[in-house]
């Protein structure tokens, strides 16, 4: 089923809307209630859609998230039947510190389509679309995924570049990257803008890796795919808890490897309204009594695009 195309201006509206609230709060080192103000307009402005609505990524469960928690119902339940998978507040720390990347982040599908994914670790693999699918693989090494890039696109692996969260959790990765001298774009934050550097190569990235959060790896994933680029996931559970919470979202091979027609299925929209600026989108700005956002649009059944808007102050 298509998604209307209409509910794309409604979604962008949405995240800017998030974005909008952000702004006085950015650089002002609070990044719980920067958080607040992005997840009360997005709620709030959702609410007023008439869909169907349900979250299957959100802030959490009902007992960790008062408001957009995983299954909560939004819309005014008169309209399309859709899942919704959100991250009001993608890079906390970047809009708390005024660092480039922070975004307000959601996706779409119709029911049943998006992945209901555990708040849990997930295991990342993103290359662009010139990239043979059977080139890349979580399975392969390090080694030998940056040696098949290299060969498909007929570049010394010199010229290759990686993206990969800056933790102490990848150190050995970074350190194989390194012997190889593969180019690094290591970032502190932000693994959904990480991510989506593969789609184009204005942005120098030849693949993205590593392990970041589970939620966040559906978001990718309904981007990437109306971008035609492979995503691979796969979930690390690091408790009996973790596993019990994946089972009972229906998840009983706990070492599967997902591909993206299996996280997001049909059509999907994707939006992602920067708060503040980064090679993707720019930032909020407040000009001549106005707010000016920019935000990533995909649609996997239409063009994907950058949508400028301008919101008076009200």
């Amino acid at each position: 089923m298509s998604l209307d195309k209409d509910l794309i201006d409604k979604l962008v509206n949405v995240t800017s809307s998030a974005s909008i609230a952000c702004y006085m709060h950015i650089g002002k080192k609070n990044k719980i209630i920067a958080d607040k103000a992005a997840t009360d307009s997005m709620r709030n402005n959702l609410n007023k859609l008439d869909i169907d609505g349900r979250v299957v990524i959100g802030e959490g469960e009902l007992d960790e998230a008062p408001m957009l928690y995983i299954g909560e119902k939004l819309g005014t339940g008169k309209g399309l039947s859709i899942d919704i998978a959100v991250d009001p507040l993608e890079g906390t720390n970047f809009a708390a510190n005024n660092l480039p990347g922070a975004m307000s982040v959601i996706a779409v599908s119709a029911k049943n389509n998006l992945f209901n994914a555990p708040e849990t670790y997930m295991d990342k693999l993103a290359v662009s679309k010139d990239v043979p699918f059977d080139a890349t693989d979580l399975d392969f090494s390090v080694e030998k995924n940056i040696k098949n890039i290299a060969d498909s696109k007929n570049k010394d692996i010199s010229k290759i570049t990686a993206c990969i969260l800056d933790r102490p959790r990848h150190k050995e990765i970074i350190d194989k990257l390194k012997n190889l001298k593969v180019n690094l774009k290591l970032i502190s934050d932000g693994d959904i803008s990480g991510a989506l550097l593969v789609t184009d190569k204005k942005y120098n990235t030849d693949i993205f890796l590593g392990i970041g959060g589970g939620p966040e790896g559906v978001l990718t994933a309904a981007a990437l795919d109306s971008f035609n680029c492979k995503f691979q996931g796969r979930f690390l559970f690091k408790s009996d808890k973790d596993i019990l919470r994946a089972k009972k979202m229906g998840i009983s091979d706990l070492n599967k490897k997902y591909e993206v027609d299996e996280i997001v299925r049909g059509d999907s929209i994707f939006c992602a309204t920067g708060i503040t600026s980064n090679e993707l989108v720019n930032g909020v700005k407040f000009e001549n009594g106005k707010f000016i956002t920019e935000t990533l649009v995909t649609h996997k059944n239409s063009s994907n695009k950058i949508v400028k808007k301008e919101v008076p102050i009200t």
